[in-house]
């Protein structure tokens, strides 16, 4: 995930001796349990553990410490300081270079689970940076915005599908503060990019997973004011909350039951979930059916809808029998060939052309993703350049992009209850320059679907912030989308 721990105006005088204003590197919030490791060099001196503390709402804690805050939320747009003791505190004005790293556990992206009640292994998300930084006293200013002023073009009633998005493609401009949830529901408005709103909740809650009082208000005052459509809720599971223990069954389904009520009380339709075990989905399918909301399990790269763990998911349905469950299809699965955006990205950490080259080829082949991802890594060390150097990108080359065919989709058509239009950039001529929207427009007009197209822009992984306004791309590919499907005939 660019941007990192600190940004250039992170660096702030404090009476211990300095303080740095974090950013959460990852796109959603997570808990202090999380954070694994942090390190701090500053003109080349490395601090010392115990002399580095974290503060946030008001209470500091000792590095140490932090595995067991599992029930402290590091909300999104939060930015705790990391204090260093020093002998002299820094003032206003002065330069240091700073070297910051730092080992975030993901407690919802399970590798494997825990054994013998023991923790599982967890997907990691490491950050290294070097940079000369001012001690400043505030954060950098918002940027300006551009407006639009051309009327975003309307849906008729020949249109197949419905278009929305989530709000997760602005998920570094809200992390860093550019937009309050009010705001950046006002710019989605101002494009003309509804009617569909798609929130993660582990993003946009600051009471995750709770939805409290406060934040209905707030959101219904926005969709009375907007003229929104709630689509999808987005349900991540955080199995790995605590660093001694996955969760128990029971705790599973408390987590998902706080959830489920939540995408109640904001009037959402479908829940995406994150988990299908048969023992889960038989303890929800009840209060599914009670809260009616419809249950879809997110099909993502590197997966297909016929990848043998999604087919074993559709066993699971199968059995359960429900018309509540069913699947998002993720366009991630069905690229056919690397964004250039994620390309871009690499190259700024370090790779040459030989590398690039090496890395598509990889990508294209047939093998799992952990062979492709242990072949490329393999490559890298062979030629004497660290992995770690480029950060996730090592691994999110190979686990966010998928090489599918599109027509896989209509194989679970009748299942597909929501769709995430994931897409990473749009080129000059108006085209996703990795994704084939009009082949996939093609198939799902097709195969019948006629519900959201949740246009889901992921370039903030391999983007730096500022690089591109995501939204103003969610607005051209809204164009594309509206074109393809003109183009289609919808069936009789």
């Amino acid at each position: 995930m660019p941007n990192g721990l600190i940004d250039d105006a992170s660096l702030r005088t404090h009476p211990d001796g300095l303080a740095l204003s974090l950013t959460i590197p990852w796109y959603r919030s997570l808990w202090l349990s999380s954070v694994s490791k942090m390190t701090l060099s500053v003109d080349g001196q490395e601090v010392p553990q115990e002399d580095l503390s974290l503060e946030l709402d008001g209470t500091r804690y000792a590095l140490a410490d932090l595995p067991a805050q599992s029930e402290t939320l590091w909300y999104l747009q939060q930015h705790p300081h990391l204090i260093a003791r020093r002998d002299t505190p820094v003032v206003l004005g002065e330069v240091h270079a700073v070297a910051i790293s730092g080992e975030l556990r993901l407690p919802y992206m399970q590798i494997a689970p825990g054994e013998e009640g023991g923790p599982g292994m967890y997907v990691p998300n490491f950050v290294r940076q070097y940079l000369e930084l001012t001690v400043m006293d505030r954060d950098a200013p918002a940027p300006e915005l551009a407006a639009v002023t051309a009327p975003a073009p309307q849906r008729t009633a020949e249109d197949p599908f419905k278009l929305g998005l989530t709000l997760y493609s602005a998920s570094a401009e809200f992390r860093a503060g550019w937009y309050d949830f009010d705001g950046l529901l006002k710019r989605v408005a101002d494009l003309g990019i509804g009617p569909g709103i798609e929130i993660v909740a582990s993003q946009v809650l600051p009471t995750y997973p709770v939805v409290d009082d406060g934040f209905v208000r707030t959101w219904k005052a926005a969709f009375d004011k907007y003229g929104f459509d709630a689509s999808s809720f987005g349900a991540n599971l955080d199995m790995g909350r605590r660093r001694d223990r996955d969760m128990t069954p029971d705790e599973e389904f408390e987590f998902t039951r706080t959830l489920f009520q939540g995408a109640k009380m904001l009037g959402f339709p479908l829940v995406r979930i994150q988990s299908a075990k048969p023992q889960l989905l038989r303890r929800l399918l009840p209060l599914a059916e009670q809260l009616e909301l419809k249950l879809a399990y997110e099909i993502h790269a590197p997966l297909g809808p016929n990848s043998p763990e999604i087919m074993k998911v559709r066993d699971v349905y199968a059995e359960l029998d429900s018309p509540l469950l069913g699947f998002v299809a993720d366009f991630s699965s069905t690229m056919h060939s690397m964004s250039p955006t994620l390309l871009r990205a690499v190259r700024r950490a370090g790779l040459d052309d030989e590398a690039i080259d090496r890395l598509q080829a990889i990508w294209a082949t047939d093998a799992t993703m952990r062979e492709r991802q242990e072949e490329f890594i393999g490559y890298l060390r062979s030629r004497g350049f660290d992995p770690g150097r480029l950060g996730s990108f090592a691994h999110l080359a190979f686990n966010m992009h998928g090489n599918v065919q599109p027509t896989e989709w209509a194989d679970i058509m009748p299942q597909i209850m929501h769709v995430h239009a994931k897409f990473y950039d749009i080129d000059d001529d108006g085209n996703e320059p990795a994704i084939d929207y009009p082949e996939l427009v093609r198939v799902f007009v097709d195969g019948g679907y006629r519900g959201y197209w949740s246009s889901e822009w992921e370039g903030h992984a391999f983007a730096e912030l500022g690089e591109v306004d995501p939204l103003l791309l969610v607005r051209k590919q809204h164009d594309l989308i509206r074109k393809s499907m003109r183009s289609v005939p919808a069936s009789t």
